[in-house]
């Protein structure tokens, strides 16, 4: 995500969506001021996660979502922020 999304709880809010719909992976703040989500679970979560990550919480402002799928992914568990 990029926009407003540092500084606004954004990962420990996306922490929070991701284990309501029984995802795992994790939320982390990049250099450039963006934010990383890597999600792994149902596809039913994932879009819901998805739709959520267009706004986020309410002090975030997203400008632009990028979605793509993983070739491969670790085993994670649970939800972290990093």
């Amino acid at each position: 995500m990029s926009g407003h999304v540092q500084g606004v709880w954004f990962r420990a809010a996306t922490r929070e969506q991701a284990l309501l719909l029984q995802l795992r992976g994790f939320a982390r703040n990049l250099a450039d001021g963006s934010v990383e989500v890597v999600a792994t679970g149902d596809a039913t979560g994932l879009d819901a996660l998805a739709a959520w990550l267009q706004s986020g919480p309410p002090l975030a402002r997203v400008e632009r979502v990028e979605r793509e799928p993983l070739a491969s992914t670790p085993p994670f568990e649970g939800f972290a922020t990093l």
